[in-house]
């Protein structure tokens, strides 16, 4: 979805290196929008801080405060030197009586981004590596319509190592070693510009099995 964010200047924030946005479970009442930089995202597990992701420009975080008044589920830090929109109710309130053209396209980019963070949340917290990068397929082809030159099960996706490596939160490398393994398989066939799924309801058997394993 096209928006031209420039007549949302005004709400332009930016954060140095290592800046803390926000801290897990302090209140909120604002969400940015990432312009430029990265912003890393840390919470508290088994009493151990981890890195759960990293968020690049166009990915909105801190949302959950504007749809509810709970506390903040994570962490946010400036990975880089970031610049960022930041909303909070009453500006978000201001914006759609003035521009309701524009606060519809801003809530609909929101629920997009709301949909799409916690999708991979639901892929990062699968314990199996084979897992995770099946269950990137998956939310791939929720996303995609079925053509209709398409084998039934068989799924053809316009992505990268790289980019089923971000959605994973794995390392490239990692990432190749798993597809090689599914390649050899002959689940997956892998091409400069695209990666076929021979199954993808082999692959949603597999994730659900796995999910159901962790719960046991």
């Amino acid at each position: 979805m096209a928006l031209d964010m420039s007549m949302f200047e005004r709400f332009a924030v930016t954060f140095q290196k290592g800046d803390i946005i926000f801290c897990e479970y302090e209140p909120g009442d604002t969400f940015y929008l990432i312009q430029s930089g990265r912003v890393q995202i840390v919470k508290i597990m088994d009493d151990i801080e981890k890195t759960i992701d990293y968020l690049n420009p166009g990915e909105i975080f801190g949302e959950m405060a504007i749809l509810d008044a709970a506390p903040r589920s994570a962490s946010a830090i400036a990975a880089d030197a970031v610049k960022a929109l930041e909303f909070n109710r009453e500006n978000f309130e201001v914006l759609m009586m003035g521009n309701p053209q524009i606060a519809l396209k801003l809530l609909k980019l929101l629920a997009k981004r709301i949909y799409d963070q916690k999708r991979r949340f639901m892929i990062l917290t699968l314990d199996d590596v084979q897992a995770k990068i099946a269950d990137v397929f998956l939310m791939l082809d929720e996303a995609a319509p079925v053509r209709g030159d398409e084998v039934a099960r068989q799924r053809s996706f316009s992505t990268t190592v790289d980019d089923i490596a971000h959605w994973a939160g794995m390392s490239p490398e990692k990432c190749r070693e798993v597809l090689n393994h599914f390649a050899s398989q002959r689940r997956v066939e892998i091409y400069p510009d695209r990666i076929v799924v021979q199954n993808i309801n082999d692959f949603a058997r597999f994730v659900t099995s796995r999910r159901g394993q962790q719960k046991e």
